[in-house]
């Protein structure tokens, strides 16, 4: 029987024996490497942040960095992690070990204070640091002359590699600075030169103990066998929602299945009549991969929760929970998406907006997967995503909306508007894009179908939004598109 081993730091680890349930997080502290921090649990404050070698998008290897406390440590079989304390290089006989670039930036310009995140903040900073494609960020619209920006650097430093670490008493400003003052890796870096091997190949995981079992198939009819011999199993990506269950709800499961690094679910082609998205890629590869070539989920991505998160986070996953406040689901229905359903006796195509049956419910059926997900061709040209939420990223949305829209010679021609938080599914607001298809795009057209808009869904009171707060943004998103397209159009 295969043994279950992680290397951790260049150096091979037994799984055993920790439980199935174990998170990475635990069985490095175990280990006694006490840098990965445990702060929420829940994947929210980065203290807990390492490097994983990946599949890259510009070089062989990537560098993510991931929320240790939501990953199972058997998720990682055959896997490389470097921690806070791997970065640094060991120093000559009786010297001190030498401090990682990121590390030394972090320590002279003032970025930790407690220290307490600051092993997170240095792995996130790290995965960006060997980033491939970091260059000097393209002058914006009021960037300096330097071309920096409030989340650039002129180093190309992207700022959205920290969004999901959080710093309680140092302050922002010095933990910026360091980013912003990181070079590129020197020749003989190995983090850098490892990025030109190939990363670990997915093994087949079969780790039993204590009557629960964490299981990675190798191949897509390998976890559709599973699926049928085990249908009590939960299936996981990359844990970002199961990891949260398991940590703060003390959930465990009988059977784990990580559909994760299957081959059929990773795929990502553009055809004529559609884009076809692997289920199992993280938003982060699709985010790479699509460079843009999707707007609106160009524009989704930055408000995705966090970069760590989206370092693990798929869409199969986004959409497999069902949850009514998810943030993909209103975009993909905007975008007039469907979802390729697997099974034992072959694939089916359900439209997204047919795809939703109930709270948390679906059409899909005990024992399928959904392997990959639709986008048809050509995308609309005039699209927006609206999330409002108390905190600009890594936060639940109260409402989310999504819009695509063809207007030709100043009529719309077809809208699709997605809505998120508003009922207990992601719906289509139908009523509102029947007010404005046929219609002139003008002021009274907008704020006539801003009526209607406001009179979708079901929303309701709740810790996040009243149900009149709700109902007034549906509305204002509206008014908010239309303020926008006149805008580009006069200027």
């Amino acid at each position: 029987m295969h043994m279950a081993i992680i290397t951790v730091n260049g150096k091979e680890a037994p799984i055993s024996p920790a439980a199935p349930h174990t998170t990475v997080l635990d069985f490095l502290r175990e280990r006694g490497l006490t840098g990965t921090k445990e702060g929420c649990a829940e994947g929210e404050c980065g203290a807990c942040s390492v490097l994983v070698a990946r599949p890259g998008v510009n070089k062989p290897t990537d560098w993510v960095a991931v929320n240790a406390c939501l990953v199972p440590v058997a998720a990682l079989d055959g896997q490389e992690v470097i921690t806070s304390e791997g970065l640094a290089t060991a120093g000559a006989s009786g010297e001190p070990a030498v401090l990682h670039p990121v590390q030394e930036e972090m320590a002279v310009r003032g970025g930790s204070q407690c220290g307490y995140c600051t092993p997170g903040f240095i792995c996130s900073m790290a995965s960006e640091y060997y980033r491939p494609d970091r260059c000097a960020h393209p002058k914006a619209e009021g960037a300096a002359a330097d071309g920096t920006d409030s989340e650039h650097g002129p180093n190309g430093f992207d700022l959205h590699a920290l969004s999901g670490n959080l710093c309680r008493c140092t302050g922002y400003r010095p933990i910026r600075d360091a980013a912003f003052a990181v070079g590129t890796p020197a020749e003989n870096d190995p983090l850098a030169q490892r990025r030109e091997q190939s990363p670990p190949a997915p093994v087949a995981t079969e780790y039993t103990r204590d009557d629960s079992a964490f299981l990675r198939p190798g191949t897509l009819s390998d976890a559709l066998r599973l699926l049928r011999e085990r249908p009590d199993a939960v299936v996981v990506a990359g844990s970002t929602d199961w990891g949260v269950e398991v940590n703060i709800r003390s959930r465990r499961a009988g059977c784990v299945i990580a559909v994760d690094r299957l081959p059929e679910l990773r795929e990502l082609r553009v055809e004529s009549g559609h884009i076809e998205i692997g289920a199992a890629q993280t938003l982060t590869e699709i985010e790479r991969r699509l460079d843009g070539g999707v707007p609106l989920l160009a524009e989704l991505f930055p408000q995705f929760a966090s970069r760590l998160i989206r370092n693990s986070a798929t869409l199969g996953g986004n959409l497999g929970t069902g949850s009514p406040i998810g943030d993909s689901p209103p975009v993909l229905l905007a975008l007039e998406a469907s979802v390729v359903l697997a099974g034992v006796d072959g694939d089916r195509e359900v439209p997204l907006s047919d795809y939703f049956t109930g709270y948390r419910q679906s059409v899909r059926r005990p024992g399928e997967l959904i392997r990959a997900v639709r986008v048809p061709l050509p995308l609309s040209p005039v699209t927006a995503f609206h999330k409002i939420a108390k905190r600009r990223f890594d936060d639940i949305s109260s409402v989310a909306v999504a819009f695509a829209l063809d207007i030709e010679d100043g009529t719309v021609r077809k809208a699709r508007i997605g809505l998120g938080g508003v009922a207990a599914t992601p719906i289509r607001a139908l009523a509102a894009e029947a007010a404005l298809e046929g219609e002139r795009w003008t002021a009274e057209t907008v704020e006539a179908a801003a009526r209607v808009l406001r009179d979708e869904g079901t929303p309701m009171d709740d810790h996040r939004a009243s149900a009149g707060y709700r109902s007034a943004m549906l509305g204002q998103s509206l008014l908010k598109l239309y303020a926008r397209t006149t805008e580009a159009v006069s200027s």
